[in-house]
């Protein structure tokens, strides 16, 4: 069945805005849901339903901040091999005065939702603030543009707690900072060795020792925390420590053997190892967690 010439531009210009939205990238919420797993609130439906709503606000959220980015590296964009296909506004797929208006509405539902969850919506101000700051001047600048990053998936925890009004370990947090900028200078290596620094000017500053370094210290720091969590505030998950592990491993094996990890999103969805890994990781913290006699 072949689509009417009528509809085709239509249509182009909804795949247009759905790709300037990067649902792919809400992968990374699901950290939203990790106080869910970790507090044992995911067989109270109200919890859960809090937490999913927190993680669509989230993505939402995080869209506003990928259009923002766009609209502002547009020029640059177009000049890039794979970008000027891949981005919408840098691809002609949809156009600048179209991406304000989403980013309109986008607000708009933040605002609103104020009125349901203010605290999660304030934890998602503080990131798609600082998102903006990264966009116009943190994104230029060594070792705090990998900060940057990694420090919007501390706030998704952050919020994923707000959400259920619980408080979280500081095991937690840290673990959760250490795994966010392993996976932050991996994505900054793939870019310096598969791109070289024309594809990001702070790419000048950095050599592929020096992020394989960084790399090698946050990966070893989520290890060693997230096992430190584990014995201190929950033993019975001591058995998932070997998962996080080969999860490490696997990961590092598709940057280095199978050129991934320039967009870990891409990285985790394009192996299935990495994607098994994660679901028994969460499955067996969900049986492990499941409370006595509920």
């Amino acid at each position: 069945m072949h689509e009417s010439p009528l509809l085709s531009p239509f249509m182009m210009q909804v795949r247009g805005l759905i790709s300037l939205m990067r649902p792919k990238q809400w992968v990374k919420n699901g950290f939203v849901l990790a106080p869910l797993i970790f507090t044992g609130e995911f067989i109270n439906l109200n919890s859960v339903a809090a937490a999913f709503l927190a993680a669509i606000l989230f993505c939402l959220g995080s869209s506003a901040t990928y259009i923002i980015n766009d609209i502002h590296d547009i020029e640059r964009d177009r000049k890039h091999p794979r970008k000027s296909k891949t981005r919408p506004l840098a691809s002609g797929a949809t156009s600048v005065s179209v991406g304000i208006g989403l980013l309109i509405v986008l607000y708009g539902i933040q605002i609103t939702a104020w009125f349901w969850a203010p605290r999660v919506v304030f934890v998602i101000a503080a990131y798609m603030a600082l998102n903006i700051a990264y966009t116009f001047v943190l994104k230029h600048q060594p070792v705090a543009d990998i900060f940057s990053i990694a420090i919007g998936f501390v706030l998704r925890v952050y919020a994923g707690a707000m959400a259920l009004s619980v408080p979280v370990s500081s095991w937690m947090f840290v673990t959760t900072l250490c795994l966010a900028l392993y996976l932050a200078a991996i994505k900054r290596r793939q870019e310096l060795s598969l791109s070289g620094t024309d594809g990001r000017k702070v790419l000048e500053k950095y050599s592929l020792s020096l992020v394989d370094r960084y790399a090698e210290m946050s990966a070893t720091g989520a290890l060693v925390f997230y096992s430190m969590f584990v014995m201190s505030a929950r033993p019975q998950l001591v058995f998932t420590v070997p998962l996080v592990l080969f999860g490490l491993f696997r990961y590092w094996y598709v940057v280095e053997k199978l050129d991934g990890g320039e967009s870990p999103t891409d990285a985790l969805l394009a192996d299935w190892q990495l994607i098994l890994t994660v679901l028994l990781w969460i499955a067996a913290c969900v049986w492990a967690l499941w409370p006595n006699g509920a």
